[in-house]
């Protein structure tokens, strides 16, 4: 048995790890293996291999590669270009025109794939091309790119919603019910942010879109079904009881082969990139996984949990008071460190405490999500920030940390809303569930 002194050590060294490059997976297993050395003994180290293949064995986690593919798929069908452009059809006529195309499109590609850093790099590819013949402001343009792709993981089935279920044991079909509402209200939150900006700075926002006649825009309705109906197999399989969260991911994989073959970009070298990408992206975030859940077997054997839950007791904090330390303590570390090591680095020492306040698990796991897609646009360090910079080769990527700006306080207020009205993320689950 360790102390909380101890255990904030241990944390300690394994942020020290992270900030000075070494790899989240690497880190997280040095801490888990020296705590076992020192506390308990050195064969528990010995017993690595054991815990990773009991860890990876739990069903739910399969449903990672499942979405990854899913969304590489969507991808190289070509559904995510037309639906950008259905979608400025109809967004085009409010204020600030093509930006809030931005806004949705990323909203409803991030409902079939999950990720957020898959979400930048689509929606970058395609909307950046349409905005250099229009006269918008550019580091706006880039920022409102990046805060569609931060609502990669709130929306389901988001990749972290999933991790989260994974390492707490709790229901991942009521997260993504909870999340739904949330991710609604960011996404109105984001386009809010668009009008306002435009209301600051009017040449920001001024670019006059020309409509399509409204025969061709209804006609172009059509190409927003793909991904609608690939959303409407995941949620409905789910709450229908008719599938599991792994097995309704499987038949969004399976529908989104004859979409592809629609636009006629089913073949086998496309299907061979997309498992390449899928099979790339799931061994990296499956060892930081792997080594989270070796890191929670350490904690767990040296009694951290309980430590932590008297140590909150005595405090005699409040909820509120608890989630507002955890508020600022999150938005430091986005500073500093991305979206899965985030999450994964520090569940197992918050959940123990979250739990001893009596804190609604499901809720937590949407408050969690959406700090740490903060981190996603938070600079330095933000992921989705350099994927579009990247996407974008050229200028500088101050103007895309400039653009986030407004965003970032977006999801600010979202987090004071969430916090303040926690009914928002809990009565869809428990409607559903009850």
């Amino acid at each position: 048995m360790i102390g909380v002194g101890e255990a904030a050590i241990g944390f300690g060294i394994l942020v020290a790890l992270l900030f000075l490059g070494l790899h989240v997976a690497t880190g997280m297993f040095i801490v888990a293996a020296l705590g076992a050395s020192l506390y308990l003994s050195p064969a528990l180290v010995a017993a690595l291999g054991t815990q990773l293949w009991a860890s990876m064995e739990d069903y739910v986690l399969l449903s990672i590669p499942l979405y990854i593919l899913l969304g590489e798929i969507l991808v190289r069908s070509g559904s995510t270009d037309k639906l950008y452009r259905s979608l400025a059809d109809w967004l085009n006529i409010l204020p600030g025109g093509l930006l809030h195309t931005n806004i949705g499109a990323s909203a409803i590609f991030s409902a079939v794939s999950g990720s957020s850093v898959a979400t930048a790099a689509t929606v970058a590819t395609v909307a950046l091309p349409a905005f250099r013949t229009r006269n918008y402001d550019d580091r706006l343009v880039l920022g409102s790119i990046a805060a569609g792709a931060s609502l990669g993981n709130l929306i389901p089935p988001g990749i972290a919603l999933i991790v989260y279920g994974a390492m707490t044991n709790t229901s991942v079909g009521q997260l993504y019910a909870a999340a739904v509402v949330p991710g609604v209200i960011m996404t109105l939150l984001f386009m809010a942010t668009i009008v306002i900006m435009g209301w600051i700075k009017p040449s920001w926002t001024q670019q006059k879109e020309t409509l399509d006649p409204l025969a061709i825009r209804l006609r172009r309705l059509v190409d927003l079904l793909p991904p609608l109906v690939i959303f409407g197999i995941i949620m409905g399989s789910i709450y229908s009881g008719w599938a599991t969260v792994t097995e309704s991911a499987a038949l969004a994989v399976v529908a989104a082969l004859p979409i592809a073959a629609l636009y006629g970009r089913l073949n086998v070298k496309m299907l061979h990139e997309a498992f390449l990408a899928t099979a790339s992206l799931t061994a990296m975030s499956l060892l930081i996984l792997a080594m989270a859940f070796y890191l929670n077997f350490v904690l767990g054997l040296l009694g951290v949990t309980p430590a932590l839950g008297a140590f909150v007791t005595g405090l005699g904090a409040t909820q509120v008071e608890l989630i507002l330390v955890l508020t600022v303590f999150y938005l430091l570390l986005g500073v500093f460190f991305e979206t899965l090591p985030m999450l994964v680095g520090t569940v197992p020492v918050v959940f123990p405490v979250i739990m001893a306040a009596g804190i609604d698990p499901v809720w937590f796991g949407v408050f969690i999500v959406l700090m740490c897609e903060i981190s996603l646009i938070s600079p330095p360090v933000g992921m989705t920030l350099y994927v579009i910079q990247a996407v974008r080769r050229e200028g500088t990527i101050a103007q895309v940390f400039q653009g986030t700006v407004p965003f970032f306080i977006a999801m600010v207020v979202m987090t004071a809303l969430l916090i303040a009205w926690p009914e928002m993320a809990l009565w869809l689950p428990r409607l559903t569930y009850n």
